[in-house]
């Protein structure tokens, strides 16, 4: 069952939710210190990100798929926000020039379906951040959060998702390492698990921050060729008969 858009809002406004949206947008920060002049799009449930990441840019846009719901954002001023089919979304090709993804590849039944789409509206060399779940963290284990719910990815299958789109990776940071239980105990040394758990590169963090950027060419397949080396009968024209000998012919036939 898709993720609703109340259970979304609702997690990102607990103690949990603070800690998630502030290791994922520092990652994202990282990324994208500077999105001056450009035009932003959210897709899936990005509103926590679009806040940060969204300072300066000549548009942001925060579309939410149909499955899930959409909540008016941002709080004042006109609304930025949009109910859409995430594998048609209402925008002329190449038309944005940053694009996050953010509880939306793991809730759709096609991901690369999604993925292409992106691709369709984001600019030559636009830049594409991805969160989805990591299949080898406790936070795709649990479904107290909504990390827990759709389908994880690990770290091959999501490069092999972005390549059929054309989509390049530039960076790759894994975050989420503490534990997604609801103790402060845990949510006060959320840094102390995010410093060892990245010191040490352990397998276990709980999402995946890919940075991409779109390839300004599409590769064409090769096709490999095969040579036969079959003998075939090669006809030879044969000389049509003049009149004379035609007429030789007849006589003979006759005497």
């Amino acid at each position: 069952m898709p993720l609703d858009v109340v259970d979304l809002r609702a997690f990102y406004a607990s103690p949990l939710g603070h800690v998630a949206r502030r290791f994922i947008g520092q990652a994202m920060l990282r990324f994208w210190p500077d999105c001056s002049r450009q035009r932003l799009l959210g897709l899936g449930f990005c509103t926590p990100y679009l806040s940060v990441l969204g300072v300066g840019a000549e548009r942001v846009l925060a579309f939410m798929p149909a499955a899930q719901g959409v909540v008016n954002w941002p709080s004042e001023g006109l609304s930025a926000s949009a109910l859409v089919e995430p594998t048609l979304l209402p925008l002329p090709t190449a038309s944005v020039d940053r694009i996050v993804l953010a509880h939306a590849l793991e809730e759709t039944e096609s991901p690369g379906d999604m993925l292409e789409e992106v691709s369709r509206v984001l600019s030559p060399g636009g830049r594409l951040i991805v969160v989805a779940p990591n299949r080898r963290g406790l936070w795709a284990r649990m479904d107290g959060t909504p990390f827990g719910h759709g389908r994880p990815f690990s770290r091959t299958q999501l490069e092999s998702l972005m390549r059929s789109a054309e989509f390049s990776s530039e960076n790759w940071a894994e975050v989420l390492y503490v534990p997604p239980l609801r103790r402060r105990v845990l949510m006060r040394s959320a840094a102390v698990w995010e410093q060892v758990g990245a010191g040490l590169s352990l397998p276990f963090a709980g999402v995946h921050v890919i940075d991409a950027t779109k390839q300004f060419y599409r590769r064409a397949p090769l096709r490999a060729t095969r040579r036969s080396f079959a003998f075939r009968p090669i006809l030879l024209p044969q000389p049509a008969p003049t009149q004379g000998a035609a007429a030789h012919r007849r006589d003979g036939e006759a005497g």
